[in-house]
Order: C-alpha cells, then structure tokens, then sequence
C-alpha cells in the first residue's frame, strides 16, 4: 500500500541486469567475428581478413588486449582503428586495449583467402 512519504518509484523494485557489462567473458572467437567489423581504411578489407591481427588476449574481467599490427609503420591511420575497435568491442568487452606490434612485419602472405577476394572485388590483382 502507497504511503504519503513514499515515492511511486519506491514501489516498483525491479532487479535489472548492468547493461553497460557484458554478461560474460567472451572468447577469443567472438572478439575476432567483431573485429571483422573493422575496416582498413586505405585497402577497405577489415583487420582480420587482411591478417593484421596477431593474437586476442581476454582476462577473466572480460578486458580485451588485441596484438595488432598495419600494413606500414607509418600509417597515418592508427587513430581511426582503435576508435573503430573499441567501438565494435563495446558491450561484447569491459575495455579493449591494442598492443600495436611490428614483429613479425606484415606481408601479403598473412591475408586469408576471404581478405584476397574483398581485395580482388576493389580492384587489387592478388
């Protein structure tokens, strides 16, 4: 029953779950299928695909450390795909950190053959 000193808010008590967290640690797997999502912004291919990616680390606090590399050292670029990873990490990751890494040195050879056929489909004779 409704008193005078309560507020309408104190009578509903709903138990909702924090949006802002994910729910669960995800694998390595889904942050890879949600990095797909971030596109090189000179090839148009995205950053798995092109083998740009080395290694998804996921601690238990489902923070994400992404060892990540560019095509060339001196990509004007780098700001644009850690804004484009984060934002395709959010809600999947706490927080979402890339290690930018040089070694090995990126070559042709790392593009798998879904990365050759976006490549072939802007024109590039792989």
């Amino acid at each position: 029953m409704y008193t005078p000193e309560q507020r309408p808010s104190d009578l509903v008590k709903d138990d909702l779950p924090d949006v802002d967290s994910p729910s669960a640690v995800p694998s390595e797997d889904e942050v890879l299928e949600a990095l797909k999502d971030v596109v090189d912004p000179e090839l148009m291919v995205n950053v798995v695909d092109l083998g740009l990616v080395y290694g998804v680390q996921i601690d238990d606090g489902a923070n994400a450390t992404i060892d990540m590399t560019l095509t060339s050292p001196t990509c004007p670029l780098t700001d644009k795909i850690e804004y484009d990873t984060k934002y395709v990490l959010e809600g999947l990751v706490n927080s979402a950190t890339i290690n930018w890494v040089w070694l090995p040195p990126w070559s042709l050879e790392m593009i798998t053959e879904d990365g050759r056929e976006q490549l072939r489909a802007v024109g590039y004779n792989l």
